[in-house]
């Protein structure tokens, strides 16, 4: 296990990071942790320790959002979410995770412009009306989402692509998400576990990490119970904007 205060120095921050985006906060800062924890391990061993603390800070936001979520929008991505964590297992080896990465980055910086520009570029002003909900493109989306989760650590952007425009009030997107990731996160360990990388030293590690997760999503959760729709939802579409530009720098290697 890293000893080094060094690791502690980008560890601790990088929990904390993807704590408030468990809470709630948006996407953008759990990509925003996990490089951190990479400045001091390999990417894939930043993973593998942030995955058991990414499922304790699941079952504490399952709890806090307990009464809230979409379980309609769940049944319709998760098929294409299993899916596609199947497919990124049995092509792990085949597919470059960058080329996902670039694609998924682009697609979502696209659509969040869209949505910058509707709304607050020239001729702003139409209300825009939530979507209704479309099968397919859920479990394109779902699939994308499920795929990009595990070989890329970018799940958040494909799922905010369907669901940030069915304009769910606030609380119920983010028990939705909640629900949608913690169901992700539980079955990614059976593939982790086969590949290897969950082993007695990346479990130590997240165990000495563990004690910064609980306070981190909790806070996140308290910010977006205070938040409007007409503050969530910006906030939420600058946050996947963000997401999306790490991801495809990420892509390309800058």
């Amino acid at each position: 296990m890293p000893m080094e205060l060094s690791f502690y120095y980008a560890a601790v921050p990088a929990v904390i990071l993807v704590g408030l985006a468990k809470g709630g906060m948006g996407d953008a800062l759990s990509l925003i942790g996990l490089p951190f924890l990479a400045l001091v391990v390999s990417p894939i061993q930043a993973a593998a320790i942030l995955l058991p603390i990414l499922i304790c800070m699941d079952m504490i936001s399952l709890v806090i959002w307990r009464q809230h979520g979409d379980w309609t929008t769940l049944k319709i991505m998760l098929p294409g979410a299993l899916f596609g964590i199947a497919l990124g297992w049995a092509t792990s080896t085949l597919v470059p995770g960058n080329v996902l990465r670039v694609v998924i980055g682009v697609v979502t910086v696209l659509f969040c412009l869209r949505y910058f520009w509707n709304n607050f570029g020239p001729g702003a002003g139409k209300h825009t009306p939530p979507r209704g909900q479309r099968p397919l493109l859920a479990k394109i989306w779902g699939s994308l989402s499920g795929y990009g989760s595990f070989v890329a650590h970018a799940g958040g952007a494909p799922f905010q692509i369907y669901a940030l425009p069915l304009q769910m009030p606030p609380r119920e997107y983010t028990g939705t998400s909640v629900r949608f990731f913690a169901i992700l996160n539980a079955v990614k360990l059976v593939p982790y576990f086969a590949l290897g990388q969950l082993d007695t030293q990346n479990l130590a590690a997240s165990a000495t990490l563990l004690p910064f997760a609980p306070l981190a999503t909790i806070v996140g959760a308290w910010c977006v119970r205070r938040m409007k729709p007409a503050i969530f939802y910006p906030f939420m579409y600058a946050m996947a904007l963000i997401a999306a530009a790490l991801i495809a720098k990420e892509g390309l290697g800058f």
